[in-house]
């Protein structure tokens, strides 16, 4: 598996990931958006030419936050989620973040796991954060 940047001509298979693992999904536009501003840094999980899964990070001064990430249905349980994550905060370390953020509903109990395993905690919620109405735990790990 190769983790590297996304690229315009993933877009599609990236959106298709999305709608299939969050019920308000980025649109293609929005992802395609992060192509143009240098604060995003996106991530791409690739094995046989095939896109496995994303994310997307966000870095400005001392916070970095994990603005999306996502794995294929047909290939989550097998790494590339734990690959995705690891190449973030070898990123956002990089670039000199202290901290890693993230909002997360509190309904999604895999994410919250990865995210727990990672050693990221609850440090609050944001009520009302999703467009359904559904709260966000918010989460941070130091770097």
């Amino acid at each position: 598996m190769i983790i590297r940047p996304w690229e315009q001509k993933d877009i599609e298979k990236i959106a298709e990931i999305e709608r299939q693992s969050f019920s308000d999904p980025w649109s293609a536009d929005m992802l395609a958006d992060t192509l143009r501003y240098p604060v995003y840094y996106t991530f791409l999980a690739e094995e046989g030419g095939q896109v496995c899964g994303y994310g997307c990070l966000i870095v400005l001064f001392e916070d970095a936050e994990l603005a999306n990430i996502a794995v294929s249905p047909d290939v989550r349980g097998k790494g590339v989620g734990k690959a995705l994550m690891e190449s973030m905060h070898e990123k956002a370390k990089a670039l000199g973040a202290e901290r890693m953020l993230l909002e997360v509903r509190v309904s999604n109990a895999s994410a919250i796991g990865l995210y727990e395993k990672y050693g990221y905690h609850r440090y609050g919620i944001r009520e009302k954060y999703y467009a359904d109405g559904e709260d966000a735990y918010l989460m941070t790990k130091a770097l």
